[in-house]
């Protein structure tokens, strides 16, 4: 499906997010030391554990509200938040104000993803999916690699500057959905009554998440993808471990006199550039290259090269033996990432579908809370028992997505 073909919905989405998500990559990988250096290391850790909860619950309200009131009044919801937390967080006077507001910000970003999600399901045709999921992972791993690098700068020394920044683009893309975004909830749903009395309209949105988490065929999709994205988190988690400490420094290359030498965190540095280069290089193409196979092959194959290529890491210490395991394991992240967003949009039903983007960010949710422990364990385990660990648990997703496809033919 070419871009120029897509609903004008779709094409705002494209430019609002690319933009929000090339601004999120410049503060939120510095958030943690940032509360770090005012709280201490432990106090923010602990502080770091409580995002995710209230993301749980911000995404299954979103995704409840999508179906009730349809997608483009919960984006502009989630939106209108996030502009103003974005706001109090440029003028905060205080650390704790500081982060009420990230957390604000991400009850915000929560709310409004299913409903985003769901808007594209509703639009684009199942054949399509997977392209149109691929281009907007493109476009914001664009964000993801170009991010970091500049927020490196502004977030410690304009970091007022960019909050302003976050708000401006996000208060000009609610400007963009309230006048450009047309409404695309199935016409079933706007016939519902909206004139209940919100506890009873939540108490009948929690009824039909019951109805979701007794699916066992969307159970069993949950739990292989804590399991597989439990092993691709670790290039956040114990590959940093692994490579500060036991990778030595190194020479990348020499020319005459001249030596490109490289310290254990410089070698994370250029793994973690070469992941995000391969992403955005290679994700539309993968996507093409995998659009005939059935989505069990691609998930059973997503998880055999992210496992194998975690594994990997801990037979060789070359720093170009790490280059080529990174390959394979970001392969392993990059054609799974399309397929995840196109099963679950092909399987919701139509009148649950916000619900069911809701839930199904769950396993991303629960996958960061269950991904450090490999982290715990490498106190009392050796490299090679960690990355056997994770192994197990890329395997454990194979299973579980074999038993899957059992129960639900494609």
């Amino acid at each position: 499906m070419r871009l120029r073909l897509w609903d004008t919905n779709l094409k705002v989405r494209l430019i609002g997010e690319a933009l929000f998500n090339m601004l999120y990559w410049m503060y939120f990988p510095f958030i943690t030391v940032y509360f770090g250096s005012s709280f201490g290391n432990q106090i923010a850790g602990i502080l770091m554990t409580a995002p995710p909860i209230f993301s749980i619950i911000g995404s299954l309200v979103g995704g409840a509200l999508a179906d009730r009131l349809g997608r483009r009044p919960v984006m502009l919801l989630g939106a209108s938040i996030q502009t103003l937390m974005f706001a109090l967080f440029a003028l905060s006077p205080s650390r704790w104000m500081d982060y009420a507001a990230f957390i604000g910000i991400g009850i915000g970003g929560a709310i409004y993803r299913p409903a985003s999600s769901a808007m594209v399901a509703d639009l684009v045709s199942p054949q399509d999916l997977r392209q149109v999921f691929a281009t907007f992972t493109t476009a914001n791993n664009i964000g993801a690699v170009l991010g970091p690098a500049f927020g490196a700068v502004f977030f410690f020394h304009y970091r007022q500057e960019l909050l302003w920044s976050c708000a401006f683009v996000l208060l000009l893309y609610f400007i963009a959905i309230y006048f450009i975004v047309h409404e695309t909830v199935p016409q079933l749903e706007k016939h519902k009554d909206l004139s209940v009395s919100i506890p009873r309209m939540l108490k009948e949105q929690w009824k039909g998440y019951g109805i979701i988490f007794r699916d066992k065929v969307f159970l069993i999709y949950i739990l292989a993808g804590i399991f597989a994205l439990v092993t691709i988190l670790q290039l956040d988690l114990y590959f940093a471990v692994y490579v500060t400490n036991y990778v030595p420094a190194q020479t990348l290359f020499s020319w005459h006199d001249y030596e490109l030498v490289l310290s254990s965190k410089d070698i994370f540095g250029w793994l973690l550039g070469l992941n995000g280069l391969l992403f955005v290089l290679f994700v539309f193409p993968v996507t093409k290259w995998f659009r005939n196979w059935k989505e069990r092959n691609v998930f059973i194959l997503s998880s055999l090269l992210a496992g194998a290529g975690t594994f990997a890491l801990g037979l060789n210490t070359n720093i170009w033996f790490l280059f080529f395991v990174t390959i394979i394991f970001t392969f392993g992240e990059i054609v799974r990432s399309p397929v995840t967003q196109s099963f679950i949009s092909r399987y919701a039903p139509e009148h649950a579908r916000g619900q069911y983007m809701g839930a199904n960010n769950l396993q991303f949710t629960i996958s960061r809370f269950l991904a450090p422990v490999t982290v715990f364990m490498s106190a009392w385990l050796p490299p090679m028992g960690v990355f056997s660990m994770i192994l197990v648990f890329a395997f454990i997703s194979i299973l579980l997505y074999i038993q899957l496809y059992r129960i639900h033919q494609e």
